[in-house]
């Protein structure tokens, strides 16, 4: 029987002439086969080693991110890459990726498995510490100022977890009136890092949140995993509500506790840090009323002593003889006004009777008065000398009482 005819490599499909599905399968199988052999990281998420099987399957996970890939590995690849291996784990494998046409599923043959261990984990996260760095997610100057009392806390946590009881008792018991929106995530294992992201769009895209509190218990470096993980860190950093990070105990590091805007040691120590004490804020405010009742008594009293000095002093105390004193200043001024008026009008009196005695002394008239006379011509000019006239001349001669009409004879 003759094989159907194979459509050829440079042919393109069609809708008048479509590829069959089988060719399509050999034409994926083809380009997921040059990729060719490479190095895989992930995380274990499910291992099945059937008795008596010489395959073992192994479901490798992203640790940030919700994709998985089947792994088929031989039993001895396992046994001596990885003997004790556990689901959460981990892992680096050198694998092929196939493609099996019959099923249309893609799946990674691996030929070595090796098993992270603490000390590599550890390295990773240093440099992981030190990329998040140098890009400025742990800066200081971007880090947020915690509301002094915010109306709702969003809180991420394991479901009826002792971290969860811890916050929400010790807030509570801080400042009884305290809101709560609580999402449970799973805070270990291969889905924790999604399933937190997501919750944190959730809390940032609520309004009426506050500040958002990571919390977890305390465990192994491989169970706080979750919380060192690049793409949670770089969620928290991209969030618009602040962030307290409130995992494990004094003594863990996660990432996420450099990143957040707060870092609490305990979930416990997360209230102390998102609410203020009821107890606490009541004393104070009774303390600072009893200063402000002590100032403003204080403020009166110096008022009060100011006023009865100002009352004390003369000028307000007797007014009237701050005007005695000016009258008697006023008459004082007047009567020595009067009396320079007086002398200088007086001397002036004097002066004017001399002047005038010297005036009368030197008058015309008061040398006729002594019998002398002015004798004039009939033009008026005054006769000095005999010759100034002739004979028959009339003359005018003027006495002190009256004057005379007289003719030259010789």
């Amino acid at each position: 029987m003759s094989q159907p005819e194979q459509p050829s490599a440079a042919a393109k499909s069609s809708a008048d002439e479509p590829w069959p599905v089988r060719v399509v399968s050999q034409k994926v199988g083809a380009w997921i086969a040059k990729l060719g052999w490479v190095w895989v990281d992930g995380q274990v998420a499910q291992i099945s080693r059937r008795p008596g099987a010489s395959v073992v399957f192994l479901t490798l996970r992203d640790p940030s991110a919700d994709l998985s890939l089947t792994v088929t590995a031989h039993r001895d690849v396992l046994d001596a890459g990885a003997p004790e291996l556990a689901e959460g784990a981990r892992v680096t494998l050198h694998a092929k990726p196939e493609f099996y046409p019959a099923r249309g599923s893609l799946s990674l043959r691996a030929d070595e498995i090796r098993q992270v261990g603490l000390g590599e984990l550890l390295a990773r996260l240093e440099r992981l510490k030190k990329l998040l760095g140098a890009e400025g997610l742990f800066a200081r100057e971007r880090k947020r100022r915690l509301p002094f009392l915010p109306q709702r806390v969003g809180l991420i946590t394991g479901r009826a977890s002792a971290a969860e009881r811890d916050v929400l008792m010790n807030t509570r018991r801080r400042w009884p009136s305290v809101d709560f929106r609580v999402i449970n995530v799973p805070v270990q294992g291969p889905t924790a890092v999604p399933q937190i992201i997501d919750a944190l769009k959730v809390l940032d895209n609520d309004d009426t949140v506050d500040v958002i509190v990571l919390a977890r218990g305390g465990g192994s470096v491989e169970d706080l995993l979750p919380f060192s993980d690049e793409a949670l860190c770089r969620a928290v950093f991209g969030c618009r509500t602040p962030v307290v990070s409130a995992i494990g105990h004094e003594t863990d590091a996660p990432l996420v506790d450099y990143v957040a805007d707060a870092r609490a040691s305990t979930p416990t120590d997360a209230a102390k840090r998102i609410v203020p004490d009821l107890g606490e804020e009541t004393a104070l405010i009774q303390q600072a009323r009893r200063r402000l009742d002590r100032a403003v008594g204080a403020l009166l009293d110096r008022e009060t002593h100011r006023l009865e000095a100002w009352r004390s002093r003369p000028v307000l105390a007797r007014p009237e003889v701050l005007v005695d004193q000016r009258a008697g200043e006023v008459t004082a001024l007047r009567d020595r006004a009067t009396r320079s008026l007086d002398q200088r009008l007086r001397r002036a009196d004097d002066e004017l009777r001399h002047t005038l005695a010297r005036l009368r002394a030197l008058s015309p008239r008061a040398t006729l008065e002594r019998g002398y006379a002015i004798v004039q011509r009939a033009d008026g000019h005054v006769v000095r000398a005999a010759g100034e006239v002739g004979t028959g001349d009339v003359l005018r001669v003027r006495l002190a009482d009256g004057e005379l009409r007289a003719e030259v004879r010789e």
